[in-house]
């Protein structure tokens, strides 16, 4: 359903990603004129506050994490937002709150920022005050479910109210620059989709490394583990996009098609192909930091570390390995995918004593967004010896290439799009289910199999196993 709303509803609006992502991004988005000038934002949740007090609380916060550089126009952006308080657990308070937003001529947006224990309950209140009627769309965090079934019963909920076409599941990798780049790079440029196949490609890597611990996650982090906190959604995500098809068309139905035909081609992992590690005590960038039992305060056996050696089984890529790792405790913030090519098929310069190596393909997606191709060249000067090549990286770093532009928060782009309703990069169902049937199949893998996770020194990259699962296929991890 195509419309762009003139109301938002932010469930969750005094939480920590409210307060670092969502009002950040709709202010900017407001400073640059990007918002309809008749977009009314009401938030609610249990905190008992007044639209004054919580236009200072969101005031507080966008100090603390907008840049300076955009607080222009923040108190027209506070003049946008209201409150009203609310028991998302029952249907009072509901009534209050529909008034608020008052009658939406356009369209409503939805945002639920809260744990998804309290969807169906949302959802009671929101039919309750007939806040699902009409030009109504929802956007939904993340996590959908701990497992198959459990996300079937949350989607099960919110189809009761909504439509596939006006649920807009949210994974923000998805928003970031670099990533929706990545489509750019290979169906608008002739250069890379003849060789994006097995007959040219050797390998992929795709990386997800944190520096950090637990934070302030240790209940959620516990429960859930690096499995399905990184490699469920964000991880195959990118997958799925390095390896889909070309679609028909750059529109919410074509993209996702070719991505869910990759998520239903992934072979299931076989016992030798995954490995699981925890951290213990070390140092990260010069700091010491405690284990992951310490940081919790008891033992556990959670997965702070995963390393999986996937096969995409279709005729693109048979036989080429997507080599995935994620990780706690890590020596560097790093997000990153590696197209690794195979070796030219004959080098007429070993008769000189000249060696080559295999392109590789480097796209960064955070902490820098930059894409570099390292090409075999000369390196010039005479030389008795002979012929003499070296690995020269091409490199394109975003910030350089496009001076000027404003950096964009993922949300930025994602809080736009449901506000005007694109779901290009929002998760439909069917992803979501393919994403954790494989997953499902990992864990039960590892319960039948007793495998627990190995210790790893934090400040290191993941126990020694990892970096024999990529060298028994030949291959070595980019940063080694």
């Amino acid at each position: 359903m195509s419309f762009t709303a003139d109301r938002l509803l932010l469930f969750g609006a005094t939480g920590d990603l409210a307060q670092r992502m969502l009002l950040p991004s709709l202010c900017a988005l407001d400073v640059d004129g990007l918002l309809a000038e008749d977009l009314k934002i009401v938030g609610t949740a249990r905190s008992d506050l007044t639209t004054q007090e919580y236009r200072n609380f969101a005031r507080e916060a966008l100090e603390r994490f907008l840049p300076e550089c955009r607080r222009g126009g923040m108190e027209h952006f506070l003049g946008r937002l209201h409150y009203v308080p609310v028991d998302a657990t029952t249907v009072e308070g509901y009534d209050e709150l529909a008034r608020e937003v008052g009658e939406y001529k356009q369209g409503l947006a939805i945002f639920l920022s809260t744990a998804p224990s309290l969807f169906e309950a949302t959802i009671s209140g929101l039919q309750h005050a007939g806040l699902t009627e009409g030009n109504v769309r929802i956007g939904l965090e993340k996590p959908l479910g701990t497992d198959l079934a459990s996300s079937c019963e949350i989607n099960d909920a919110v189809a009761r109210a909504f439509p596939e076409d006006r649920i807009f599941r949210i994974d923000h990798y998805l928003g970031k620059e670099t990533v929706q780049n990545l489509l750019a790079l290979r169906f608008a440029n002739l250069l890379f989709e003849p060789v994006w196949n097995a007959r040219y490609i050797d390998h992929v890597q795709i990386t997800v490394a944190e520096t950090v611990g637990l934070e302030s996650r240790v209940a959620y982090y516990d429960d859930s583990g690096a499995l399905r906190d990184m490699v469920q959604n964000h991880m195959l995500q990118l997958l799925a996009l390095v390896a889909m098809e070309p679609p028909t068309s750059f529109d919410a139905t074509a993209v996702r098609d070719e991505k869910v035909k990759v998520l239903r081609a992934l072979r299931a992992v076989a016992k030798d192909e995954t490995v699981t590690g925890q951290y213990r005590a070390g140092a990260v960038n010069g700091t010491a930091v405690p284990g992951y039992d310490e940081e919790l305060g008891k033992d556990s056996d959670t997965e702070t570390f995963v390393a999986i050696k996937a096969h995409v089984d279709n005729w693109r890529w048979k036989g080429v390995p997507f080599y995935m790792r994620t990780g706690k405790r890590l020596p560097e913030r790093v997000t990153e995918i590696v197209i690794q090519f195979r070796p030219i098929p004959h080098s007429i310069f070993e008769s000189r004593g000249a060696t080559t190596q295999p392109n590789r393909l480097v796209i960064g997606i955070q902490p820098e967004e930059n894409i570099q191709l390292t090409m075999m060249a000369k390196v010039p000067g005479l030389d008795r010896e002979g012929l003499r090549l070296r690995p020269v990286p091409l490199d394109i770093a975003m910030d350089d290439a496009f001076s000027g532009a404003v950096r964009r928060i993922a949300y930025e782009r994602l809080l736009l799009d449901l506000v005007e309703g694109d779901q290009t990069l929002f998760v439909r169902r069917d992803e979501v289910e393919a994403q954790w049937e494989w997953i499902d199949a990992i864990r039960q893998l590892w319960s039948e199999n007793d495998i627990k996770p190995k210790t790893y020194g934090a400040g290191s990259w993941g126990p020694s196993a990892a970096i024999a699962l990529a060298e028994r296929g030949g291959v070595s991890w980019h940063d080694e």
